[in-house]
């Protein structure tokens, strides 16, 4: 009896294991559209809340956004909540990373309060932009595949450079700073500061989603080796490196505009030295003549 019932669970086995082969390698037996798959996997799940009465819109972007959110906080927390005198580990890791924003900030020629006051909100959101990225090595769609995830951070970004700006030089200084280092070039620098946000979307945008397609491709044509291989690069490279030239980019926002102010104003200030040198000349002549 018991080996009846033993062949009988081995052949049930069997059949559910060719069927889920079947499945995988589908594509090769012309069970599956490739491009119907993919575009099952591009389009975003909508949903909607009920809050008061009012119907609130809720995508898969959101939901897989706060999940990251969680399991990234959550895993820097841990890394930086060991403090010692001399660090090791983690905390030697985060240390490191911290000094790291600091270098950026002091090459775009912010100084050290100036750093310190950026850098909180520059690994900020390398943080967050890292747990969003990372998520597709759990075969979960990115955010950044949501072209509204992308153009929403670089218009927060934008806005951070701008109020840090005139946090640093001033309302005159930010506005100093479109003349640098012709007049001119005002109106080129009123729209560099549209292409701005524009460009970090775009860029950061066609990183994630090429390489959400990309593996989405390689998982339906070859299902077993490479999509593993490939995600240490896509998914997990590729989202760290995403995330650090975002935070680089939005660093050097904020040290051209500095650096701009200061060298009208060191300009301005060289010419009322000049000015004031040649004064002081003529009236010095003018004297000389008089006592001859």
């Amino acid at each position: 009896m018991n080996v009846v019932l033993a062949a009988s669970w081995g052949q049930r086995f069997w059949e559910a294991f060719v069927e889920e082969i079947k499945d995988v390698f589908g594509i090769y037996l012309g069970r599956v559209n490739i491009g119907e798959e993919i575009r099952e996997a591009i389009l975003q799940w909508k949903g909607y809340l009920s809050v008061g009465g009012n119907r609130v819109p809720i995508t898969d972007a959101i939901i897989i956004m706060w999940i990251a959110v969680l399991a990234g906080g959550l895993l820097f927390y841990w890394m930086g909540s060991k403090r010692e005198m001399v660090p090791t580990g983690r905390q030697a890791l985060m240390e490191s990373l911290i000094g790291l924003l600091f270098g950026v900030c002091k090459d775009y020629g912010l100084n050290d309060k100036q750093a310190e006051a950026v850098v909180p909100m520059i690994g900020t959101m390398g943080i967050f932009i890292i747990s969003c990225n990372l998520i597709a090595v759990f075969h979960l769609p990115p955010p950044a595949k949501n072209i509204a995830f992308p153009f929403a951070l670089a218009i927060f970004a934008i806005t951070y450079v701008i109020v840090m700006s005139i946090r640093f030089v001033g309302l005159k200084g930010l506005g100093r700073s479109f003349t640098d280092p012709k007049g001119f070039m005002v109106p080129f620098k009123i729209i560099d500061f549209f292409i701005k946000p524009v460009s970090l979307a775009l860029r950061l945008f066609g990183n994630v989603f090429g390489a959400f397609i990309l593996m989405e491709f390689v998982g339906l044509v070859l299902p077993i080796f490479l999509p593993g291989t490939l995600s240490i690069w896509f998914d997990l490279m590729d989202g760290i490196l995403q995330a650090i030239v975002f935070c680089y980019l939005t660093t050097s926002y904020i040290g051209e505009v500095v650096e701009s102010a200061h060298a009208v104003e060191e300009r301005k200030q060289e010419m009322l030295k000049q000015k004031a040198e040649k004064e002081a000349a003529a009236k010095t002549a003018v004297e000389a003549e008089k006592a001859a």
